[in-house]
């Protein structure tokens, strides 16, 4: 299985948003190069508040293409680097993936996936309504949360709009994502 790097982004400041660029640099078990959320640590304002020494499983947030388009059936206007994902997929069941999943972004660099990303009131706060679109209900009625994954940094590499994302699924059985 395989899709595509639809674009790339990041801020070096906090922000909701986070400005395409034309091309990112992911260092091995720290994130992306001048990232705000990048460090061995993590870099999350709300976790750090909680424990700052515990592991930062959120390196990379990677976001599929494919949501936006079904926003915009609902009226809402989303583009890349707005939800403030650093990587966004075309091609890709992201939030299908298992636990473990790697995911090699062009020609060096490889991210292993570590879990959802818990949405935050901040969705509504960039578009007031969006929340319940990202965030909706399976049906038994537990939530399903649709905002993409978040991913730690195995290998490093320039990763750019076009480059290949290939998927290597771990081996054993399938680990649903959970929230980190």
């Amino acid at each position: 299985m395989s899709g595509t790097v639809a674009a790339v982004s990041s801020n070096g400041t906090y922000s909701f948003t986070k400005p395409n660029r034309e091309s990112v640099r992911l260092l091995a078990g720290f994130g992306v190069e001048g990232d705000v959320h990048a460090g061995a640590t993590v870099k999350h304002r709300f976790r750090m508040l909680k424990d700052p020494s515990q592991p930062n499983l959120r390196q990379v947030h990677l976001i599929h293409e494919e949501l936006f388009e079904e926003v915009r059936r609902a009226g809402f206007e989303v583009a890349a680097g707005q939800l403030g994902e650093n990587v966004t997929t075309r091609g890709i069941d992201l939030l299908g993936l298992s636990a473990g999943t790697l995911l090699r972004l062009g020609d060096e660099a490889v991210v292993e996936v570590t879990g959802l990303r818990n949405p935050c009131a901040q969705i509504d706060g960039f578009q007031k309504g969006l929340l319940k679109q990202v965030v909706g209900r399976d049906t038994d009625g537990r939530p399903r949360f649709r905002s993409g994954v978040m991913s730690v940094v195995v290998s490093g590499g320039l990763v750019r709009p076009g480059d290949p994302v290939v998927i290597e699924p771990p081996a054993g059985p399938h680990l649903p994502l959970e929230i980190v």
